[in-house]
């Protein structure tokens, strides 16, 4: 059982970067996967999240307009587009599947990659 995230990395307030969670190693079905972020010293927060069936998506308030998820066709990546970075937007991101979330809620999802640190220096 295996997520994949990568693509952080430093970028200076505006700029953009665009992660990517694989799922090819994930061999259990799964209803949505999220992203999440954990900024030092703060407890993980959720961000957005994608329906595996009908890629409907959801964001939290702090990066409507700025983030878009997307997937490729075969639907094992899922990519995090994030624009007009923010200070605040600084944090390690995880990606993780739940087969019974329809939001980014953390209780509700049960596998999880490792983390790809974003920083955003002001």
């Amino acid at each position: 059982v295996q997520l994949q995230a990568s693509g952080g990395g430093l970028v200076q307030t505006g700029g953009s970067l665009r992660l990517s969670c694989s799922t090819s190693g994930f061999t259990l079905d799964y209803l949505t996967l999220g992203w999440f972020r954990q900024a030092p010293g703060k407890e993980r927060e959720g961000v957005s999240s994608i329906r595996k069936t009908t890629g409907a998506t959801y964001y939290v308030d702090s990066v409507k307009g700025r983030f878009t998820m997307s997937r490729d066709n075969a639907k094992t990546t899922v990519y995090l587009q994030m624009n007009n970075l923010k200070p605040e937007d600084t944090g390690v991101y995880y990606c993780a599947v739940s087969n019974r979330a329809l939001l980014p809620i953390e209780d509700d999802y049960d596998y999880w990659g490792q983390g790809t640190e974003v920083t955003v220096s002001s």
